[in-house]
Parts: C-alpha cells; sequence; structure tokens
C-alpha cells in the first residue's frame, strides 16, 4: 500500500511516496497503529480511501504526566542537551524510551517522553496496491 499522513493544518508528516517501495505488512499484527490497520480491512487491491485517526486510535492523547524534569548533573560528562534533540533514557525495568528536549532550565532539562504525534487527529490518504 501507499500512503500520506497529514495533520489537520495540512502539512505532511509522513508518506511512503518518496520511497522505492509501498509499505508491505501483515493486517492484524499490531505493526502500525491500531487506526491505519482497521482502515485496511476492507479495502480492496486498488482501492483509495482517505480515513481521520483519532488519538485513541494513533500515538494516544497527550500525556502531561510523561513530561519529566532531568537533572543536568545525571546527563554523561562533556555532554549537554539541546532544544528539539531527541535522546534515549532507560525505565526502571531496562525499557528504552525516547524523549524530546522542549526546555533546558539553569539546572534540570524538561523532556517529553509522549509520542510526537500524541494528542492529534492524523489524515491519511491510502491507496491498497495489493494484498498477498
Amino acid at each position: 500500500m501507499h500512503y500520506t499522513g497529514k495533520l489537520n493544518d495540512g502539512s505532511i508528516f509522513d508518506s511512503s511516496l518518496n520511497r522505492n517501495e509501498p509499505l508491505v505488512f501483515v493486517v492484524g499484527e499490531a505493526s502500525v497503529i491500531k487506526g491505519f490497520d482497521d482502515a485496511l480491512i476492507l479495502m480492496a487491491p486498488g482501492e483509495k480511501k482517505t480515513v481521520i485517526i483519532k488519538p485513541e486510535e494513533g500515538y494516544g492523547e497527550y500525556q502531561d504526566d510523561l513530561i519529566i524534569e532531568f537533572p543536568l548533573n545525571e546527563f554523561p560528562e562533556n555532554f549537554s542537551p539541546e532544544l528539539g534533540m531527541e535522546l534515549q533514557l532507560n525505565d526502571e525495568e531496562g525499557n528504552i524510551f525516547t524523549v524530546t528536549v522542549v526546555e533546558i532550565l539553569e539546572d534540570a532539562a524538561i523532556l517529553d517522553a509522549n509520542h510526537p504525534l500524541a494528542g492529534q487527529d492524523l489524515i491519511f490518504e491510502i491507496e491498497l496496491i495489493s494484498i498477498d
């Protein structure tokens, strides 16, 4: 399948059209967001459609409790976080997750662990190429 993902303001956040090959995945195996998976279930090869995926079927609602104040003295020596920088952290169970530096304070960096598309409606233009 080919797709173009847009936000409500019309900006494109992802597209398969600029890649050499269409996106290939198995429907129902949770390898893509639920709303995207659900949109393909009744499609036939050659069919095109546009779907709006709400946050609960996409990347979830934005969660204020995923904002982390991380002391600057806990970063590795000779490392300075910068606004917009994406970093990887480990939680207590050893799971790795990505955060974005959203603010730098005098003694801490404010990190956002929400997915960048959390809380947003996603508009996908989809073309199903084939079913194997």
